[in-house]
Order: structure tokens, then sequence, then C-alpha cells
């Protein structure tokens, strides 16, 4: 399955957020992260299944090494994974490439301009998130050209607000930042423990940075096994590693 959203379905732009299947089965393993201990050549075959999905092939397709930074790195020609920057999130006006972030409970947001042939796509983990690496990639797309108004939007397959469950330490960390930030989260328990919404809070990110249109996909990648990985699924249950999904972007090559 691959999980795609209309307001992306621009002239020239191509889109997917990939999930741990391929199309038309019910279970599988299209990990798409080299360091889940798979082998580099699978790994390989299930990138370039997303790759040529989005018009591009896995030579260009580019990552980043991402580390819930608020870094943004602008893309302007194919990059060997290991030879990535660390960042996470990429931009680029450069038709051919696509823009690749990969999950397994954080939030895959990808953009792009309706005007300029500009697109963005970014990983925003809470830090990620709270630190600022969505407004850094608006400003970012903005730098090359787009105006934020005509930027859309899509805040891809993540962790879901019934699935994240956090500390009463986690949620004085968004409040001391800014009082109205209680609003991503449930009323806490006894013991201060509350439910975030990092899609939400994503998608508010983007609306307050100027994007013009935002969607949000929905999907709970910790309570929707048969579709996607999850870090917290996997630390809850015990497992030693686990996947990672890709979500992709790209500009069209120029005939």
């Amino acid at each position: 399955m691959t999980v795609t959203v209309p307001v992306l379905a621009l002239p020239g732009v191509r889109h997917g957020f990939f999930t741990r299947n391929a199309e038309g089965e019910t279970a599988g393993n299209r990990n798409c992260a080299y360091r889940s201990g798979d082998n580099e050549a699978e790994v390989d075959a299930n990138r370039t299944r997303c790759a040529l999905a989005v018009g591009t092939d896995l030579a260009h397709l580019v990552t980043v090494k991402q580390r819930h930074t608020a870094d943004v790195v602008v893309a302007t020609a194919p990059v060997p994974w290991r030879e990535a920057p660390v960042a996470d999130a990429l931009v680029t006006t450069t038709p051919g490439l696509s823009l690749g972030v990969l999950t397994a409970d954080c939030a895959p947001v990808l953009l792009a301009a309706k005007n300029a042939k500009v697109i963005g796509a970014a990983h925003a983990g809470w830090r990620g998130a709270f630190d600022g690496v969505l407004e850094n990639t608006v400003t970012e797309m903005e730098r090359l050209g787009a105006a934020r108004s005509d930027i859309v939007a899509a805040v891809g397959p993540c962790i879901g607000k019934a699935s994240y469950e956090v500390g009463p330490e986690f949620v004085e960390r968004f409040t001391a930042k800014d009082k109205s930030y209680a609003q991503y989260f449930s009323a806490p328990d006894a013991w201060g423990h509350a439910y975030f919404d990092l899609a939400r809070f994503a998608a508010d990110r983007l609306k307050a940075a100027g994007v013009g249109t935002v969607v949000v996909s929905g999907h709970d990648t910790c309570a929707e096994e048969a579709e996607f990985f999850s870090f917290r699924r996997a630390t809850l249950c015990s497992e030693p590693d686990y996947g990672r999904q890709l979500s992709a972007i790209a500009l069209s090559a120029i005939p």
C-alpha cells in the first residue's frame, strides 16, 4: 500500500508515503533503513521500488542522516547514502531528484509549492517539530522562490494520539515553552501521564509558518501493525529491532 494525498497531486510532482508492504500484499518487510539490520541489497531493492514509484531511480533518491535536529539541507545533485549530511529535512528545485525521509512513528512531512517548482521533505519527531524543523523547511523553500501561501503540505502516517502516551516531564517541556501547547495533550491521569497529538502539533506548526494548505493523513503507525513499522510498538513488544518506512517526493525531470 502507498498513501497519497490529493493536495500534492500537482503538475510535475509525484509523491508517496510508502508502507511496510508492497502493492497487493497484506504483510511484508519493505524496510528502507540500512541501519535496521536488514541485508543492504534488500534495502536497496525496497528503496528502488519507492524511487521508481515517484519517477526516479535509486541513485537519484536523496536522503539524510536523521538525528532529530531542526537542520535542513538543499539538495542539488544525487548523494550516496553513506555520504549524506546530518539533517532532518531536505528541499530542492532540481528536477529528477526525489527527496526521502525515514520514519517509524515520527511524522513524515512532504511539501510542494504550487507555482515555484520547489519541494521539501521533513522528518518531524516531537523534538524536531518542537525545535523548528518544519518552520526551517518552509523558510528554505521560501528562500528558493516559493511563496508560503502557495505551499501545500501533508503530514503522513505517524504515531496517533491514542498510542502516544507521555510522562509529565514531556508535557511540562511543551507547556513551559508555550502554554497554548497544552491543547495537544489529553487530560493527565493521576500519575501525570497524558496522550500527545504529534500530527496535529506538526500541522499547526506548518499553518503558523504560513503554509497555505495543510492536510493530515490520519494513519496511526503504532496501531496499524499490518501496514507500518513502529518504534513504540517494537519497544512495547520487546522486539530487538524495527524497520522504517520511506516517504518521498520528486520533481519530474525536464524532458
